[in-house]
Parts: C-alpha cells; structure tokens; sequence
C-alpha cells in the first residue's frame, strides 16, 4: 500500500504498487481480497484493463447514510485487455480503488494475487501474532487503522 494508516471510519484510497511481474513474465491480472469491514469498497478504472467486482453477503454488515447494507464488494480483478496491455515486468503501474475503513481500529489484510504470462505470486500470507510481516515470503498488503479520536485528531 502506498499510504500504509488511515483513520478508523474515514475514506480511504488504496494504491498497490506492482514493480515486476513473476520471474520476468509480464502480469496480466491483479486481484483484490476486500478484507471484512472495508466497506463501499470501488475500483478505479484503469485504461487497457477490464475491472470487475464479485459482490456478496459482508461478514460484518454496516449502516451508512440511514441505508443498511448487507452485501458489498468482496473482490477486485483488473484484467489486460491483450498482451500488448500486459504489465510488462521491468516497469511500475498501481492498481487503485477506494473505500471506508471500519470503526474499529486494527490492521486490515488485503490479499492480492498476481497472475502473470507465465506464473503467479499470490501475496496473501498474513502474519501471526507476534510476527513480522516483513519475515514472510509473500505477505499480503497492509493497512493499519487508527483511532485519530484516542489521539486527539478527527477523521474526515
């Protein structure tokens, strides 16, 4: 993630940053776990790429604007529209979407799997307690959620 914190019930856009492809091989698809309580999550389109969303029942329903929402986004797939809009391996491109952070303070885990010409990398490992996320091989992205209220800010 490009900004790794964000305030508990604020927006929030996320970037994942992608800087090679698998071994070389240029990456085609980019697919995003939404982690439970990233509510209204939207992707943004990208041009030479197919996005699409699969929508379901939220494990954590929540209330916005006087509406109550039970379903929601669950995953995020930017796809090349052809190998000639394929990300090839010794370049940089980010992938955005946006949505709420919950209310609740805590570290969210966005899985994302990397599909490439040839090979994948599924960056989906989520730490255990007490373990450096960094010490894993390919660990899933991170957003650290803040109580700005506990530390005298507000969130917007």
């Amino acid at each position: 993630m490009q900004d790794p914190a964000a305030a508990a019930g604020a927006t929030y856009r996320a970037v994942l940053q992608v800087g090679h492809g698998c071994a070389g091989s240029a990456t085609t698809t980019i697919q995003v776990t939404i982690p439970a309580g990233f509510n209204g999550a939207q992707p943004m389109v990208k041009a030479g790429w197919a996005v699409s969303t699969k929508v379901g029942p939220l494990a954590q329903p929540y209330e916005m604007h006087g509406t109550r929402y039970t379903e929601g986004v669950q995953e995020i797939t930017w796809t090349a529209k052809g190998a000639e809009n394929a990300l090839p391996s010794a370049l940089y491109d980010e992938f955005v979407l946006r949505g709420t952070t919950p209310r609740k303070p805590g570290t969210l885990w966005f899985k994302v799997v990397q599909v490439c010409e040839v090979g994948r990398t599924e960056w989906v490992e989520i730490p255990a307690a007490g373990q450096d996320a960094h010490s894993l091989k390919s660990p899933a992205a991170a957003l650290e959620v803040l109580d700005v209220q506990a530390a005298g800010g507000h969130a917007h």
